[in-house]
């Protein structure tokens, strides 16, 4: 059975009879000729890459990027709006670099779902399908294990660019960022390591000791011979990751690109020396070297407790430093336009704040970020109501989000694969692209 198209495919020159007819709704033949084209080389696809900013926890929308001042003091909290460089638009007070950069990106307020677990969340974002299990696992393992992540139908569909993997997580693995039913070649290579720290280096870049040029080559010509018959199971996975790895250990490409200790000292304080200002700019490296997809897993947003502190002096400006730097970055060195950056959590926080002077969960209204990648700057869409509550009209659902970002990266996210068993699966079940957000 094939597994990456439907049997029975009816035939070029049948879809051109029905196109031509009109008996598919909707499409027109040369929207038919596009979509074909698109998908078959990505020309017209404006984002090269993707660097996916996830907040783990649930970033508090009604104190960042969607404030409600004439809200009563429960709701609205203690932070004010300031204006931005876009006339007429208004973020929170603590994101003032953010403020100066409104015209590079877009604020897209009308996100929302139902899903307010946060392992079950991260998977529905993450995959576009419900979690089949109960919320609360907070293990780093992925837990996505049928259904393939995001990052893993990018590198599926676009492939490698070059000698770096075309996935990969930082700074640790994505809790629902595997390859599911794709299987190991499409997993993401995780970093796993703090980029702040004063020591930081990917591990097993480095030969071992001991281990000179001809001895590895020998221990090479040895495992090509055991590798002759593509081993079953688990075996198999692992014979996977081993040419991962030995891909990058021989790559100078690869090291060149993970030494962030070679960047400029203004430019990291630029980035903030935080775990999310120092992976950003990791990730910005990674895509110019040919990365398609870096996914950064940013902790510590689930904020239930006196979470205005924590907000305005840790969480905020991390985000503030980290996101306007990237953007300036990528704009500078002319990445930008090639470059689909996404910011986003699992879920929005509760507009009212609780007894304990913390947020609780709310995925009914959140909003998402995005900039570069063709997608059009300084502009606002969507709205919510007068408590941040719900969208006023025309919610963005998960689906929604997935199916632009593909489409901005020129893949066919109507395609069906199937798993092992013979079920289909389509890359994302529904949804729409966003129009206002790609034109």
């Amino acid at each position: 059975m094939p597994t990456d198209s439907p049997p029975h495919r009816p035939s070029r020159r049948a879809v051109l009879r029905l196109g031509t007819a009109g008996l598919i709704g909707g499409l027109t033949l040369p929207r038919l000729l596009q979509m074909e084209a698109t998908a078959a080389t990505g020309k017209l696809a404006p984002a090269k890459s993707c660097i996916f900013l996830f907040l783990e926890g649930g970033p508090s929308t009604i104190d960042m990027w969607d404030m409600k001042p004439d809200a009563a003091v429960e709701i609205r909290g203690p932070y004010k709006p300031i204006a931005t460089s876009v006339p007429g638009t208004f973020i929170g007070e603590h994101l003032p670099r953010c403020a100066k950069l409104a015209h590079k990106y877009t604020i897209l307020r009308n996100h929302s779902h139902n899903d307010n677990g946060h392992t079950t969340g991260y998977h529905y974002v993450m995959t576009g399908v419900k979690a089949d299990f109960a919320d609360g696992t907070n293990s780093r393992k992925p837990n996505n294990v049928l259904y393939p992540s995001i990052g893993s139908v990018v590198a599926r569909e676009l492939g490698h660019t070059g000698s770096l993997p075309p996935y990969i997580n930082l700074p640790h693995p994505m809790t629902a960022g595997g390859p599911g039913f794709y299987g190991a070649e499409y997993a993401p290579f995780v970093i796993e390591g703090d980029p702040v720290s004063p020591d930081f280096e990917v591990r097993d870049l480095a030969p071992l000791p001991g281990m000179d040029a001809k001895r590895g080559n020998r221990r090479e010509k040895l495992l090509a011979g055991l590798d002759a018959q593509p081993a079953p199971g688990k075996a198999g996975t692992m014979q996977t990751y081993y040419e991962k790895a030995h891909d990058l250990l021989t790559s100078p490409q690869a090291r060149k690109a993970f030494d962030i200790k070679s960047e400029p000292a203004k430019l990291r304080e630029k980035y903030g020396f935080t775990t999310l200002g120092q992976c950003a700019l990791l990730a910005r490296r990674l895509v110019e070297a040919g990365t398609r997809f870096v996914g950064i897993d940013h902790s510590g947003w689930d904020t239930h407790f006196t979470c205005f502190p924590s907000l305005e002096k840790d969480l905020i400006p991390a985000v503030d430093m980290a996101f306007s730097a990237l953007v300036e970055d990528l704009s500078d060195r002319g990445l930008l336009d090639s470059t689909l950056v996404v910011m986003m959590g699992e879920m929005g926080r509760t507009p009212r704040v609780n007894a304990q002077a913390g947020r609780d969960h709310w995925s009914m209204a959140q909003s998402v970020l995005f900039a570069g990648g063709g997608v059009k700057p300084g502009i606002v869409i969507g709205a919510t109501n007068a408590t941040a509550t719900a969208p006023t009209a025309d919610p963005v659902s998960v689906e929604d989000l997935l199916r632009t970002i593909f489409h901005q990266m020129g893949i066919d996210s109507m395609r069906v694969y199937y798993t092992p068993l013979g079920r289909p699966v389509p890359i994302v079940n529904g949804g729409r692209v966003v129009r206002e957000l790609v034109g």
